[in-house]
């Protein structure tokens, strides 16, 4: 750390001679460089910009190779969970209720409608949002504002998909001041980078804008992307090591010979805007968007009851559990399936119909019904879709002002009303007729069906088949207002701004089912959570002269806890965490910017502390027969760090950059923990300490560096390669290994306490990138052009980019549930050919 930041010390100083020495470069030329945009199938926008917001804007060097490059390995920028990076859509705000997230494939395949970007990355000025740590993603999408003509693009690659087709359309303004802009989308692959997986996926946008007057316009949107894909697993070393291969997918298997992968994933869910912009003054633009966002989401996966675990890596599955209890034989004998037989290792779904056509079963009393029984084949393993559909109404309206030659007011507000339909279907009952919608390990005898075994009271005993409700079901309900403000000054010397944010949050859980377990606090209403929140922020600019600036930015902010987080088991019942409370952060960094004809160049240094967040994860627990869910409140992090990024022009042709980044992500409390399970209303554990301080933030690299160089010909065709250096990440750790629980039993200096204490930390990782491309400019009318991006161009396959520890562990032998892992691609690549007019 020390070495690197004397590093960035001499960089620091060298360009601060280089810009004092330099020709002058005028204020308004930094301000007004175009738009850079993250999607290189895309083109850039015009704009402008204020000092503050450059700095972290999508134009510079690290910004853009964080999105591009290192997001090959699941690098996040200052540590940061993507919830803290607000995402939207004409003002209207895209980040998930429930969990904060923003989900990029909702807009998937629509680069073309999506290209106007303003991207802001770290505290920072906006016009438009309060934002946060994370920054502020704005896609701007005015249909006026689009170039006249026809786009097509077809895209080749390996990675998810093989395949891709673009067309867009642009009526660009007519003279009646009507503009239209029509694009669709196309990708798929029979089977992707990942055996067993695949992908099936449209996209669509109408986009139309009527000029009124100088004063007033109106804009309509409305685009949506349907989606299917098979999904890709992780899993332990060990089936790694016994498939042969680091991206062996368990979800997949043989049926009738054909693949079919278990786990689907199936979203769509289309959005609607109508946007006013008005104009009342030339200092004055208001724009006012009402949006309505609703559709299916959700993921399909094998359930099962009365009957072994059928997931080929399954911990008993593997040939270790056998070595590890003494039945070498078998073990011999499982380890000689895996490496032999691949339909061994998969899941066998010639073998599900088999056990589901055998299983004759008579349920009695079928929906409380005295004497109403019905016999059948009764499935004892399914499909189940794990849905979450939506319904969203949201109102953002944004104003900015110019006050006088110095001051500029930006203020607007917010109001969401949220539904999220959370509930399981039946998708295939696999050669089955029925499937009993009961618990059936609620009970301590599993042969009884009690009260206490029923899913649903209020259908007890109930039979369900393909296309029918059961399990859980039950709505999140989350309402929002939100009101900011902010001043931005600006003076020869000086820029500064300040922001002040306000947010009501409430939210409850509405449940349509009256679960067994737990009859008195599944059905109806919950009550409701309510939460006031506030933030400031401020930040200020010196400017040394025409190239040279220091910028430093402060925030401090509540946020409400999310949804996801704030019940202990949502599926079953309407208890929220103990010690359920708003989280606090502070952020601050500071900056030295240089911007001249040749150089560009950033170095930063960065803090910030989350105090009091909730985490929740859910488990499955075989020996327990449900799942299990582990709540922590109390969770406190700092991340702190710094970031460099610069790139030379050492001709008109050629171009250096040269990219590095060093953060520490660690824990600084000992939170507390709540463990409950599905099944049963009896706490497995409560105010049971957690010791996660200095414990790492692990899933992601803390230190990334890149260094490339590109070649641009006059003659429209371009060769760029990067060399990248991945280091410093830890693995997901398992909260409850780290209490004293834990180690309750074990003597000291038993070997098995350092096994349960310590962190796992990835093996250090490089690649190579290239990327190349060229257009063709035909009668001044035409473009046509290619690019073509390949990546770890060295076909390294060993490099662990993520891991986490399993929740469900064994403290006397802790490789009973190893890590599981997930490997970077080998090449891959991405050829797009566009053609423009």
């Amino acid at each position: 750390m020390n070495r690197f930041l004397l590093v960035l010390t001499t960089l620091f100083l060298s360009g601060f001679i280089y810009g004092q020495n330099a020709d002058s470069l005028t204020f308004n030329d930094v301000v007004n460089l175009p738009t850079f945009n993250l999607d290189a199938s895309s083109e850039s926008s015009g704009g402008t910009q204020d000092v503050a917001g450059l700095l972290q804007s999508s134009r510079d060097i690290f910004v853009s190779t964080a999105g591009y490059t290192f997001g090959a390995v699941r690098y996040r920028m200052r540590g940061y969970d993507n919830n803290n990076l607000t995402v939207l859509i004409n003002g209207t705000r895209m980040n998930d209720m429930e969990s904060g997230r923003a989900y990029w494939s909702s807009w998937g395949g629509l680069n073309d409608a999506t290209w106007n970007k303003d991207i802001r990355t770290g505290i920072v000025s906006s016009e438009t949002s309060f934002g946060g740590v994370g920054g502020v993603n704005e896609i701007i999408i005015r249909p006026s504002i689009f170039r006249k003509g026809l786009r097509l693009t077809y895209s080749s690659a390996n990675r998810s998909y093989r395949n891709r087709l673009m067309a867009t359309y642009a009526t660009g303004q007519m003279t009646n001041g009507w503009s239209i802009v029509v694009s669709g989308s196309r990708r798929w692959a029979q089977e992707g980078y990942v055996e067993g997986t695949f992908y099936d996926a449209w996209a669509y946008f109408l986009g139309v804008e009527k000029k009124i007057n100088d004063k007033n316009s109106l804009s309509f949107i409305m685009f949506g992307s349907p989606n299917k894909r098979g999904k890709q697993g992780v899993s332990v070393q060990e089936a790694y090591d016994l498939s042969g291969t680091h991206y062996y997918n368990p979800y997949w298997g043989y049926q009738n010979g054909k693949k079919r992968n278990a786990r689907i994933g199936n979203y769509h869910q289309p959005m609607s805007m109508l946007t006013w912009y008005w104009t009342p003054s030339e200092n004055i633009d208001v724009r006012t968007t009402a949006s309505y966002w609703f559709g299916r989401g959700g993921s399909t996966s094998l359930n099962w009851t009365e009957m072994n675990d059928p997931r080929p890596d399954y911990y008993k599955n593997l040939p270790s559990y056998w070595y590890l209890i003494g039945k070498e034989e078998e073990g011999d004998r499982i380890k000689n399936l895996w490496e032999s037989n691949e339909e061994a290792r998969q899941l066998n779904f010639d073998h599900f119909y088999f056990v589901n056509s055998k299983y004759l079963y008579t349920v009695n009393n079928v929906d409380g019904i005295e004497g109403n029984d019905v016999t059948g084949y009764r499935s004892k393993i399914i499909i189940e879709d794990r849905r979450n559909d939506k319904n969203q109404f949201q109102v953002n309206n944004s104003l900015t002002a110019v006050l006088n030659d110095n001051i500029t007011l930006s203020a607007g507000f917010d109001v969401n009303i949220y539904k999220g339909h959370h509930y399981k279907k039946i998708d295939d009952l696999l050669g089955g007729e029925y499937w009993l919608d009961i618990d059936r390990y609620a009970d301590q005898d599993p042969f009884i069906i009690t009260d206490v075994s029923q899913n649903d009271l209020n259908h007890p005993n109930r039979i369900v088949k393909e296309g029918d409700i059961f399990g859980y079901d039950y709505i999140a309900n989350i309402n929002t207002g939100d009101v900011f403000g902010e001043l931005d000054f600006s003076y020869a010397k000086v820029d500064f701004y300040v922001g002040l944010n306000l947010k009501t949050t409430s939210f409850w859980r509405t449940g349509n089912m009256k679960n067994g377990r737990f009859p008195d606090h599944s059905y109806g209403d919950s009550k409701k959570n309510n939460f006031f929140n506030y933030g400031l922020k401020g930040g200020l600019t010196y400017k040394i002269n025409g190239r040279n600036y220091i910028t430093a930015n402060g925030l401090y902010m509540t946020r409400a806890p999310f949804f996801w987080n704030a019940y202990v088991s949502a599926r079953t019942r309407d208890f929220t965490v103990p010690g359920l409370k708003s989280e606090t952060i502070y952020s601050g960094d500071i900056n030295y910017i240089l911007r001249t004809p040749a150089v560009k160049m950033r170095a930063t240094y960065y803090i910030t502390k989350f105090n009091d967040e909730t985490w929740s994860r859910s488990f499955y627990h075989d020996a327990l027969h449900t799942f299990v869910n582990y709540s922590m409140t109390g969770v406190d992090m700092l991340n702190t760090g710094v970031e460099f990024g610069l790139e030379a022009n050492l001709s008109p042709t050629w171009k250096i950059m040269t990219v590095a980044g060093y953060g520490e992500n660690i824990y600084t409390s000992r939170p507390v923990a709540t463990i409950t399970r599905d099944n049963d209303a009896q706490d497995i554990a409560t105010d049971r300490k957690v010791y996660l301080k200095n414990y790492y933030v692990g899933g992601s690299p803390q230190l990334v560096a890149s260094v490339g160089a590109k070649y641009s010909s006059a003659k429209y065709w371009f060769v760029e390669a990067k060399v990248n250096y991945f280091g410093e990440n830890y693995i997901q750790i398992n909260p409850d290994r780290r209490t004293k629980e834990a180690v309750e039993g074990l003597f000291d200096g038993d070997y098995r306490v350092e096994e349960l204490l310590k962190q796992e930390k990835l093996d250090d990782g490089f690649t190579v990138d290239l990327y190349g491309g060229k257009s063709w400019r035909i009668d001044h009318k035409y473009t046509i052009g290619f690019s073509l991006s390949v990546n770890n161009l060295l076909n390294n396959k060993s490099f662990k980019m993520w891991g986490f520890e399993q929740l469900r562990y064994d403290k006397t032998n802790i490789n009973k549930f190893p890590p599981k892992y997930s490997y970077m691609y080998g090449t891959n690549y991405f050829l797009n050919l566009y053609f423009r007019m």
